[in-house]
């Protein structure tokens, strides 16, 4: 079923439905709302029946508000009788006769005056006996004078009554209402657009202004129903008729009416379906909400899951409709306005500048040459005055960029124009968001409108892939800024002399474009990367570094997070793969920018700290050759030697130090700075090991993992060690992110763990902080038995089912087994992890911690008994199940094979 923002309108549904019959003989208000309420219950279990996707809701709204005149008009004459001064009106959504299963009934009770003692009365006896019924009302009851005098103060007021419908009582009424919110009387038509625009933007602000939330509001987010409903309010306020009757090309041409009616039209239906499947008034989209919506529309799963193939169309049509509130609002500014139009600045034959607003000079400027679709905007970035595109422009864009097909893609003009656009020196990344919005960037790349509006259903991707793939051009765009430099040190150092800016904008524009069909996203990307260039007249150069860029633009983030960077041989591996400073400076940009256009929380001190220390150590690797690598051996002797200068400066001899490091292994030399090793090495030597566990803590202002709390723990190494540090974190609601684990000789160890909130952000530094870590890790230690978290898990979490993956493979370098765990995350998940290995006598040398959203992607590096790697295959099929069956392996049991490889 296609469900484009292309469709034609939906066929009707609900025509033919025979409704239930509410009796009107009941002869008192007991029976009446018992009726009501039956009445009502049998109403919507038909309405529900009958709804179908795909045909149009209209019907189904128009009855559910005429159920519902039924039982109010019923009621009302059975408390009001015929009193000449009142009359019941509906106003808003059930005004306009929009009535969606669950939503607020709103009543107006209007009176020519204030009502006496037995109209009051009967007044509250008919409230009374509405909410009998079980409907959500919302009522107000005005006299004609209060009714103007709201008005007048209050736009949300005159809106409501704008629509307001007679259902029962003196009619006179209602036409005395017209008349005083006329808009001769109050809230002329400019006015009234500023006012709905104040509103509209505080709405838009609540909803983080953007159509991709990840659970949007159908009827409040940007794109959604309340903006449809805002255009129709200025329609009616400025000409005195809906939008559907408005005949006025000028305003509103055929092709933005059939959009309008669409786009409305798919968003009623899911709100119907929404509120029918929930049996409340609830407009956000939950997670859980989309997956079933999904299988409604009869999607299934493929190279896209059905959920997203369902929220890719649902946020087209979120972003067509919010564009087009925003043109048509424009459109009635402009022509509403009353200002004298500035001095007119001619551009060519084509273009003119007015306002700020560069437009059209006649209606044929793309039909006569279409290179102008791009053009343009080469215009407005290289001109810092104009700001915005005139509105009849922005149609005109819209109405021909279908002119961009293969013959017009494969022009040497238009190409060398494209490449243009990437290169003007005004807000290039809005160019870009423009081109999309109004069809053009789509067309001229259709990988790119392939990605429009895809989301990737988890927690972790904050944006849908176009929209994440301008937010990391608009990055790099920041780095050539100054005013970015304490947020973004290194990049927009490194950025500024990288040799050609425009490289980096290719490159961020094609990282993603492989998403979606299926397959490795980087390989496709690159593929299309590659033709992008030759296509473009890039040289072989720039070519090999854009497709190198966007087939590796993942790697560094994974070597930072995911391996021992302290460790040279892991630097060195990873300097063999850039192989030059150039693609190292271009690839640090490119990631940091992908990180923290991802999600806006993603990109932190500590990650920033990582890829700090491994841009640092590669371009020393680089420096000193490929051919000369830093030898384990010489960074073991230079930190043993800082570490001493410290220390005899603490009055500790050599030969003292000499003893005390006897029995730790060269990891702990190679891994650990020299700082922290004076640090440790100060403590045990004063620690007496009656006392228990020694445990330190500290910020880790100076470490490669800074803003995190560094903890150190010297302890003797009993079953579950690990399991219990992490266990005395979880219950402080800390995260670890790095854990160094070092065995000495004489039956101890030495812990290092990185940790902060459970949100990323820092511990505070107050010594009370550190305190109650060391005494919570310490009595963990030294219970009888082992206390994992119990907690809450979030409902945005149990919305995804993540299966349970486990990879054992062998570590060359280090002599370790790794141990790779994705699983949804969870409290007490560490600490239960830790219980299964120890229970093997298997040792954990390192751990790699990281959270993405709702799942986890944890590294763990694995000694047997004696130190080496795991060797024992039974061993490791063992420690699969154990796992398994410990961090539970979900439903899909073909997902969750997971692969034993040594």
């Amino acid at each position: 079923m296609s469900l484009s923002p292309s469709d034609q309108p939906a066929e009707s549904a609900g025509a033919a439905l025979e409704l239930p019959v509410f009796t009107d003989h009941l002869l008192n208000d007991a029976d009446a709302a018992v009726a009501a309420r039956h009445y009502l219950q049998d109403a919507r279990e038909a309405l529900a029946a009958a709804f179908v996707p795909g045909k149009s809701i209209r019907p189904l709204l128009r009855k559910t508000s005429k159920c519902v005149d039924t039982v109010l008009t019923h009621i009302w004459s059975l408390h009001m009788g015929e009193r000449p001064d009142a009359a019941l009106i509906a106003v808003g959504g059930y005004g306009r006769g929009e009535l969606f299963p669950q939503s607020d009934i709103d009543i107006l009770v209007l009176t020519g005056a204030a009502p006496d003692t037995d109209t009051a009365q009967c007044l509250e006896r008919f409230v009374t006996s509405l909410w009998d019924t079980g409907l959500q009302i919302g009522h107000s009851v005005r006299t004609l004078e209060e009714c103007a005098a709201l008005a007048t103060e209050d736009l949300t007021v005159v809106t409501t009554m704008m629509e307001s419908r007679y259902l029962s009582g003196e009619r006179r009424l209602v036409t005395a209402l017209e008349a005083s919110i006329h808009p001769s009387r109050m809230w002329a038509p400019n006015d009234f657009i500023r006012g709905k625009l104040i509103e509209q933007q505080a709405r838009h602000d609540r909803y983080s202004n953007t159509e991709y939330a990840l659970e949007p509001n159908i009827k409040s987010s940007p794109g959604g129903l309340r903006d449809l409903q805002v255009i129709e309010w200025i329609t009616l306020r400025c000409f005195g008729e809906s939008l559907s009757s408005l005949d006025n090309p000028d305003f509103l041409s055929e092709s933005e009416r059939d959009q309008l009616r669409n786009g409305q039209e798919f968003l009623s239906q899911v709100r119907f379906a929404l509120h029918t499947m929930t049996g409340r008034a609830d407009d956000r989209l939950l997670f859980d909400h989309q997956k079933k919506l999904a299988a409604l529309w009869g999607m299934e799963d493929g190279d896209k899951l059905a959920v997203e193939q369902f929220m890719q169309t649902y946020y087209r049509w979120m972003q067509t409709l919010s564009q087009l509130n925003d043109l048509l609002i424009e459109v009635f500014e402009h022509r509403l306005s009353d200002a004298p139009e500035s001095d007119l600045r001619i551009i060519d034959d084509d273009f003119e500048v007015s306002d700020s607003r560069i437009r059209a000079r006649h209606d044929n400027v793309f039909r006569e040459r279409p290179s102008n679709l791009l053009r343009l905007f080469v215009l407005v970035g290289n001109d810092p005055l104009v700001d915005r595109i005139e509105p009849n422009t922005q149609r005109l864009l819209r109405r021909d960029a279908p002119l961009i097909d293969e013959e017009f893609r494969a022009s040497d003009a238009n190409r060398r124009l494209f490449l243009e656009v990437l290169g003007v020196p005004h807000n290039m990344t809005k160019q870009l968001r423009r081109m999309s919005r109004h069809g053009v960037l789509g067309r001229y790349l259709p990988a790119f409108g392939s990605i429009i509006g895809q989301m990737q259903f988890d927690l972790f991707h904050a944006y849908t892939v176009d929209a994440h793939t301008t937010e990391v051009i608009a990055n790099t765009r920041r780095f050539m800024r100054a005013d970015y430099t304490d947020r973004f040190p290194v990049s927009t150092r490194i950025a500024r002399r990288l040799r050609d800016p425009k490289l980096l904008y290719i490159a961020a524009l094609f990282h993603d474009i492989g998403k979606g069909r299926g397959g490795d996203h980087s390989e496709l990307g690159a593929v299309d990367a590659e033709q992008f260039c030759q296509d473009h007249g890039l040289s072989t150069v720039d070519t090999e570094l854009v497709v190198w860029l966007v087939k590796n633009h993942l790697l560094m983030s994974q070597i930072a997070q995911r391996r021992d960077i302290s460790d040279p041989e892991e630097i060195q591996q990873f300097a063999g793969i850039v192989t030059t400073q150039e693609r190292l400076d271009y690839l640090y940009t490119l990631t940091v920018a992908d990180i923290a256009g991802t999600n806006p929380e993603l990109w932190n001190a500590w990650r920033s700290s990582l890829m700090r220390h491994l841009y640092t150590e590669t371009r020393r690797a680089l420096s000193r050759g490929l051919e000369n690598p830093l030898a384990r051996e010489e960074v073991i002797r230079t930190t043993k030697q800082a570490a001493t200068e410290t220390l005899e400066y603490r009055g500790f001899l050599e030969d003292e130090l000499h003893q005390l490091w006897a029995t730790l292994g060269e990891d702990y030399f190679l891994r650990e700075r020299a700082d922290d090793i004076a640090w440790h090495t100060e403590a045990i030597a004063d620690h007496r090991h009656e006392e228990g566990a020694l445990v330190l803590a500290k910020q880790a202002s100076e470490s490669p993992i800074s803003n995190a709390t560094q903890i150190f723990v010297h302890t003797q190494d009993e079953p579950n060690t690990f399991a219990r540090i992490c266990a005395a974190l979880e219950t402080l609601d800390l995260s670890i992110h790095d854990a160094r684990i070092y065995s000495d000789a004489d039956g101890g160890t030495l812990d290092t763990f990185f940790v902060l909130k459970s949100d990323g952000s820092s511990l505070d530094t107050h010594p009370d902080t550190f305190l109650e870590i060391e005494s919570s890790i310490r009595r963990s230690l030294s219970e009888a038995t082992l206390k994992t978290v119990s907690r809450h898990t979030p409902r945005t979490v149990k919305a995804f089912t993540i299966p349970t993956t486990i990879t054992f493979s062998e570590d060359q370098t280090g002599g370790l087994t790794t141990l790779e765990i994705v699983t949804a995350d969870r409290p007490g998940l560490l600490a239960r992890l830790g219980s299964v290995l120890s229970k093997h006598e298997v040792t954990i040398q390192g751990a790699k911690i990281q959270t993405l959203g709702e799942r986890v992607e944890d590294i763990f590096f694995l000694t047997d008994a004696t130190g080496g790697a795991l060797q024992d295959l039974s061993l490791l099929q063992q420690l699969e199940q154990e796992l398994n069956a410990e961090l539970g392996a979900g439903s899909d049991a073909e997902a969750l094979r997971s692969g034993v490889t040594i």
